[in-house]
């Protein structure tokens, strides 16, 4: 039967603090690192710029469109030049001359349809842009909102870290001046009870929050006062002290 004396079992206790403690700053650290918020604009954010990329590709369709429209009209437009020079310089046949003239209004009927669409396409165009302008200004407004909470929690685990830190070096610190054999059981308890320890106050086991059973209570009161005694609910090493009966 394991054995520490009723003082020493007492500062398990603290221990158990200690420990209660880093549990409480680790579920506070995971809390903050799941933090919903930042899986909701990660998906908004990829909706965003799936949206955006959408945007970029009808801008980027367009403006290819519109260089092919205005190549059109150029070139349109040089065959008219050319045409126009050779008629107004007099030279060739009378029937030549007559069908550069014929040659001359369709093309200029032809360059006017294709300045049309020329035109349409303009106009689609700022509307496509102002689109993609519109949608990146959502992917901007997300990503500063992402950022103030990333900073935000990045900042609070930061302080939880420190503080971890500084209550591991003091239970580390305390740890090493407890009775060793009383320290196994506390750790070995600690692993697989989730609490190592807790007090037994007037009947009730603060490890379980249940108070024990007349012939469990009889059986640990009568058990010696260096004896490591354990909540029959819970598992964990019950701390007694006379004052607590």
């Amino acid at each position: 039967m394991a054995k520490a004396a009723p003082a020493e079992q007492l500062k398990l206790l603290e221990l158990q603090g200690l420990d209660a403690k880093l549990k409480s700053l680790a579920n506070r650290r995971r809390t903050l690192e799941t933090d919903p918020r930042i899986t909701d604009l990660q998906d908004a954010l990829s909706v965003a710029n799936g949206a955006l990329g959408t945007a970029k590709l009808a801008v980027h369709d367009a403006e290819t469109e519109l260089r092919r429209s205005e190549a059109d009209v150029e070139q349109v437009a040089s065959r008219i030049e050319r045409d126009e020079a050779r008629l107004n310089s007099g030279t060739g046949l009378s029937k030549d001359l007559v069908a550069l003239q014929s040659d001359i209004a369709s093309l200029s009927k032809r360059r006017s349809d294709l300045e049309d669409v020329e035109l349409e396409i303009l106009e689609r165009l700022d509307g496509l842009r102002e689109r993609q302008a519109a949608q990146q200004q959502i992917v901007d407004d997300i990503q500063g909102s992402f950022s103030g909470i990333r900073t935000e929690l990045d900042t609070a685990i930061a302080e939880i870290v420190a503080e971890e830190t500084q209550v591991r070096a003091q239970r580390t610190g305390f740890a090493e001046g407890l009775d060793a054999g009383m320290l196994a059981i506390y750790e070995k308890t600690l692993a697989k009870r989730g609490v190592g320890a807790a007090r037994l106050f007037h009947g009730k086991s603060e490890g379980s929050g249940m108070t024990l059973s007349p012939g469990d209570l009889a059986e640990v009161k009568a058990a010696a006062e260096d004896e490591i005694v354990f909540c029959p609910d819970s598992g964990c090493i019950l701390v007694r002290s006379a004052e607590w009966n």
